[in-house]
C-alpha cells in the first residue's frame, strides 16, 4: 500500500477492508517518513504495533483490480 492510501484510510471515518497478514485491521497513524503505520487487528487495540505500509492490503481492491483484467482479455478476445 502506498502512504496516500494509508493516509486517507487512517483519516477516513469509514472503516476500509484492510488487512496485514490476513487479519483486517485499524490504521491508527501513517508514519510517512519510515513508510509505516502503526495498526492493530480489529478488536485487538492492546495488540498495537508498527508495520511496512508495503506489508498492508485492501482485498477488495484487489478483488476488482482482477475481474477488471478479466473483462479486459474477453473483450480483447472477441
Amino acid at each position: 500500500m502506498n502512504v496516500q492510501r494509508a493516509r486517507e484510510i487512517a483519516a477516513s471515518p469509514t472503516m476500509e477492508n484492510v488487512e496485514y497478514n490476513g487479519v483486517r485491521i485499524y490504521i491508527q497513524h501513517v508514519n510517512e517518513e519510515n513508510e509505516t503505520a502503526r495498526i492493530y487487528p480489529l478488536g485487538q487495540p492492546e495488540q498495537e504495533q508498527e508495520v511496512p505500509l508495503r506489508s498492508l492490503s485492501e482485498p477488495s481492491s484487489q478483488v476488482a483490480m482482477d475481474v477488471e483484467q478479466v473483462a479486459c482479455r474477453v473483450e480483447s478476445d472477441t
